[in-house]
């Protein structure tokens, strides 16, 4: 019979294996070996084992392990991708996980392989007929790029469990809330010519201009509408990110391409922001003769709020001292809170670690992140339902 591994096994073999996710193909790679690894972990810690591939990508895949049956249960969900790195800007190799100074060096070690490891730590010697709830671990594919393994979670709409926590790097504080993010793409096409005589063209840049003034009068709007002093920044934010227009200071332009980061609010929906967006901008720039073009960089991520006197979010301020906060990172909890899931986003890295060179996991945080799964565990999975 297959025994689970140590955790520093777990851990340097989820370091070791490379599994970029990327909007550019030259970057994006497969997590299955990851998943088939993780999934033999799983099962020989008495899980029940599903691997999904998610369509389209014969590489990829999500894992769902259960242990123990029931009602509700708890879900420890973790992505198994990471974002591209440049190993040159790393002191050691960033696929070979490096203890140095009390700290785990290791592209994926504070976002966020290394909960994946630690949540099968936390249930090492469990068995199955311990359990009035079950407990799931969930890893899934592409969260850093097109959040493909989330959206094949939600759409197969099968409940997973009553809660969940998501370990992304927190820095052990619990989040129940955090904004959206859509970006988009505004393009106006105009018609070029000689700059000695403006009637020889329709200025595109022009345009543009207008369409800038438009935009940022709706985002005056927005935070004037919208806010919630939970956040940081307690406004939605509207970014102008990147604009490109024309090739020549004696040519009329004749086309002119920008994009924008918008963050909203939790109950801010995505699609009547660009609903309302498109509209506003074709209104401005009606009488002009210049042709417009709105369209989604990416599809989006939602806000996301959990109710404050949810059970989970409860247990999570208790276990770890910390009231719970609202950030501006989006993560894959909308896609579970559409499966009837209270989420809590809490893990033991550090957001600050999150997508740099000589990212790291503190070793300090690792045992009192598997007390902490540990009682959540006992609480929502082995005790009898409340």
């Amino acid at each position: 019979m297959k025994q689970l591994p140590s955790l520093t096994h777990m851990l340097t073999r989820l370091i070791a294996q490379p599994s970029v996710s990327s909007v550019s193909p030259e970057f994006d790679m497969g997590n299955r070996a990851l998943i088939d690894e993780l999934a033999g972990w799983c099962e020989a810690a008495g899980f029940a084992v599903e691997i999904t591939p998610i369509e389209g990508h014969p590489d990829k895949a999500n894992l769902v392990a259960t242990l123990g049956r029931g009602p509700g249960g708890l879900v420890l969900a973790g992505h198994t991708d990471t974002v591209p790195c440049d190993p040159g800007l790393w002191r050691q190799d960033p696929f070979r996980l490096t203890e140095r100074d009390g700290r785990l060096y290791g592209l994926g070690t504070s976002d966020m392989k290394s909960f994946l490891a630690l949540a099968l730590e936390a249930a090492r010697g469990l068995e199955a007929d311990q359990f009035h709830q079950p407990l799931v671990i969930l890893a899934t594919a592409d969260e850093e790029s097109s959040m493909a393994g989330a959206k094949a979670i939600r759409a197969a709409g099968r409940p997973l469990g009553r809660h969940a926590i998501i370990g992304e790097p927190t820095g052990m504080r619990p989040v129940r809330m955090h904004k959206g993010i859509i970006m988009e793409a505004v393009r106006i096409t105009g018609r070029s010519g000689h700059s000695s005589d403006p009637r020889l063209g329709n200025n595109a840049l022009e345009g543009m201009h207008k369409a800038i003034a438009e935009i940022l009068a709706w985002r005056h709007e927005l935070q004037q509408r919208y806010s919630n002093p939970l956040f940081k920044v307690a406004t939605p934010t509207l970014n102008l990110g990147h604009i490109h227009g024309g090739d020549n200071p004696n040519r009329i332009c004749g086309h002119c391409e920008l994009h924008i980061d918008l963050r909203p609010l939790p109950g801010m929906d995505l699609d009547e922001l660009r609903e309302t967006m498109e509209t506003r901008l074709a209104r401005t720039l009606a009488d002009t003769g210049l042709g417009l073009e709105v369209f989604r960089l990416f599809d989006g991520t939602p806000a996301m709020e959990t109710p404050a006197d949810a059970p989970i979010v409860r247990a999570a301020e208790m276990l770890t001292g910390h009231p719970a906060e609202a950030v501006a990172f989006g993560t894959e909890g909308p896609y579970l809170r559409d499966l009837d899931m209270d989420v809590v986003v809490l893990g033991p890295g550090d957001i600050e670690q999150a997508h740099q060179p000589d990212e790291y996991l503190a070793l300090d945080r690792i045992p009192p992140t598997l007390d902490m799964l540990r009682s959540l565990i006992t609480s929502f999975c082995l005790k009898p339902a409340r």
